[in-house]
């Protein structure tokens, strides 16, 4: 079938099924004048889900893992032991450095008795000055020396509790890096965790939107199941990416009991717009039939239906913005699907 002919087909299908414009009784259908209102429009950005305290356990020592009492996904009190590795070589370096301590004391003790005698009889002429500057530099490197076994001392005892690794706070484990009867050595990444009890929520912002942000008291993060939490605690970025030239912010929240599982989760991020002036229409009154999106507008004594472009759509107010395709003081039927069950029959021409 040639183009046109199919062309015609859709014109008069359309003319058949939507005759416009359309006669009507107006005086029994409920309209409503259009006008500019101000209405505040939220915006709304995608954010991240993040911990505000995350962390990578890594090994302060080196042997090999002989237990593992946490695993990935598990809750860890503060302080709780994760796993243990072996310590024959810190306890003996332990009891070392016990030895070292015990005889450094005692030769301090001798050198400081010697110190105190000679200082006595030095005096009496009964010792040298030589003698005594002697004994007065042992008794200072003695006592040195113990303050030296004693480091050693608490660097074998810290070596020792390196063997038992231990949660640097209360959280829930996200990986485990090693498996049971590895060798590890020092400074070997062991497990990572999050403190699920303080998150917030990333998102970036155009450059126009800086302005509004840093006025901002607080924001409304709605979560994937629905919910919504007011936060006030809002850190703008000072500088720009250099790719997108947007600036991140972070909108710190503490979460309820019952939401442990929001990390890495999608958001919502909706915070007030400055107001402005708009034509708005209730919800009632848009007629949609496929892309074709349109109200009943009043044309004299009749009902045109008249294409619509929409904007903002207000859930709570029930009410959609109209970019284009109205006029201030223009009329529109409330209810266009009523209209369309109580409109006239109106006879197809042929």
């Amino acid at each position: 079938m040639p183009r046109f002919l199919t062309s015609l087909s859709v014109i008069c299908a359309l003319y058949t099924v939507l005759p416009l414009p359309i006669l009507a009784a107006t005086h029994d259908i409920e309209t409503i004048t259009v006008q500019f209102t101000n209405q505040r429009q939220p915006r709304v950005f995608d954010a991240k889900i993040e911990p505000v305290k995350a962390a990578t356990v890594s090994a302060q020592t080196s042997g090999r893992i002989i237990n593992i009492y946490y695993d990935v996904n598990d809750l860890v009190p503060q302080g709780a032991a994760l796993l243990e590795i072996t310590n024959k070589e810190q306890g003996a370096s332990l009891a070392g450095a016990e030895a070292e301590l015990a005889k450094a004391q005692a030769v301090n003790s001798e050198a400081q008795a010697q110190y105190n005698r000679y200082k006595s009889l030095f005096p009496k002429g009964a010792i040298s000055k030589g003698a005594m500057d002697e004994a007065t530099a042992k008794a200072k490197s003695a006592k040195q020396a113990v303050s030296a076994a004693r480091a050693l001392l608490v660097k074998a005892k810290e070596s020792l509790n390196y063997t038992i690794v231990s949660a640097p706070f209360s959280g829930r484990v996200t990986k485990r890096f090693v498996e049971q009867g590895e060798t590890i050595s020092y400074g070997q990444a062991l497990f990572s965790g999050y403190d699920p009890k303080t998150l917030r929520a990333v998102f970036q912002i155009p450059q126009q939107d800086v302005t509004h942000v840093r006025q901002l008291n607080e924001v409304r993060i709605q979560l994937a199941d629905g919910r919504v939490i007011t936060a006030n605690n809002i850190e703008l970025f000072n500088f720009a990416d250099p790719q997108t030239h947007s600036h991140a912010v972070r909108v710190n929240f503490t979460p309820t009991n019952d939401s442990d599982n929001l990390v890495g989760q999608w958001a919502k991020v909706m915070f007030e717009q400055p107001t402005q002036s708009s034509l708005f229409v209730p919800m009632s009154a848009i007629h949609q039939v496929g892309d074709l999106t349109s109200v009943y507008r009043k044309n004299g004594d009749r009902f045109v239906l008249n294409q619509v472009r929409l904007g903002f759509i207000d859930e709570i107010a029930q009410q959609v913005e109209v970019l284009s395709g109205l006029m201030p003081s223009d009329e529109v039927v409330i209810n266009a699907a009523q209209y369309l069950i109580n409109k006239p029959a109106t006879k197809v021409k042929e």
